[in-house]
């Protein structure tokens, strides 16, 4: 049986997805869709045209979002990555990608899609909380990548400091794909020694991690203020999802999923661990945070919930789940 990945929107990032996919293997088919059908079919025939030096044939094509109805995973990349040209807020998408989703959620649910479904478009944790009321499928089968790309330069920038590779230690970025995301220092290992246990006169290990953690908060926005996009991180990202979705991983990575009384939050998508597999983000890890860092957490929640808000006025109709 093959595995069927369709992605919808095919800009930087979505262009990327596609790649990632091809190259790592992940899916034996890729079908694409964009409201610009000229681009989509050029993306299509540039991976048709890579596939001969790829380990794996992947077979490609564009379609409908109906085409889309079979697919296993769908990776959302729908965006307007121009609205943010001069900010370093994310959630100036919000108007553009709310009504973005609109105008294919109900089409794929009627279809009858029953896959999983990966969001990436901004604000990561709103969208992915719109899609999912409109799909109507079980907890856990609709995620966002939330603070998983976070978390994944919040290793980078541990990495360089500490001259250790990424795989030798544990951190994550929780909270909203934005600026009020934070790093839980209780929760990071190193060595297999708790950050705060660490011999500081270590080097390597004498650093500010309020320094180290604003770094992996500004990450994106270094990379987007040169080339206006970013595009192979979150590619990948989103390629390693899908890749333990399909191998039933149970991979733990921070992942935009709702919160069901799990870090005394309810009925807010926000990026916390979670295990992935067949089911999508199947399980929430709780880690044990220290009151200051429930505070800022908290915080972030507060912040998810003002581009909620701001969803529901555009489409106060949609918030009930047709499921």
């Amino acid at each position: 049986m093959g595995r069927k990945v369709g992605v919808i929107g095919t800009g930087h990032v979505g262009a990327h997805v596609m790649f990632a996919m091809a190259a790592y293997g992940v899916c034996d088919e890729l079908v694409v869709t964009d409201i610009n059908e000229t681009k989509a079919k050029s993306e299509c025939q540039d991976i048709f045209d890579t596939v001969s030096m790829l380990p794996k044939r992947v077979r490609v094509s564009t379609g409908t979002y109906e085409d889309l109805a079979d697919c296993d995973v769908i990776v959302n990349a729908a965006g307007k990555i121009e609205l943010l040209l001069g900010s370093i807020d994310r959630s100036r998408e919000v108007d553009f990608t709310i009504n973005a989703v609109h105008t294919w959620v109900d089409r794929l649910r009627e279809a009858g899609f029953k896959g999983r479904l990966i969001n990436i478009s901004n604000p990561c944790d709103v969208v992915t909380r719109e899609i999912a009321l409109g799909l109507g499928l079980p907890d856990g089968h609709v995620f966002g990548t939330g603070t998983g790309l976070d978390t994944a330069r919040l290793k980078s920038q541990i990495a360089e400091q500490t001259g250790l590779d990424h795989n030798s230690f544990v951190a994550y970025m929780l909270g909203e794909h934005g600026n009020s995301m934070f790093c839980p220092w209780s929760s990071v290992n190193i060595n297999g020694k708790r950050y705060y246990d660490l011999d500081k006169t270590d080097p390597r290990f004498n650093f500010d991690p309020e320094e180290i953690e604003e770094r992996a908060k500004m990450g994106g926005w270094v990379t987007f203020s040169g080339k206006h996009c970013t595009e192979y991180a979150i590619g990948t990202t989103a390629a390693r999802m899908a890749a333990a979705v399909f191998n039933d991983s149970k991979l733990i990575m921070p992942a935009s999923r709702n919160l069901c009384g799990a870090y005394g939050q309810d009925d807010i998508f926000v990026g916390v661990p979670c295990v992935i597999g067949k089911d999508g983000a199947e399980e929430i890890v709780e880690l044990p945070l220290t009151d200051e860092e429930k505070v800022k957490f908290q915080a972030s929640c507060d912040a998810i919930r003002k581009n909620m808000a701001r969803a529901d006025e555009l489409f106060p109709e949609k918030q009930n789940s047709p499921a």
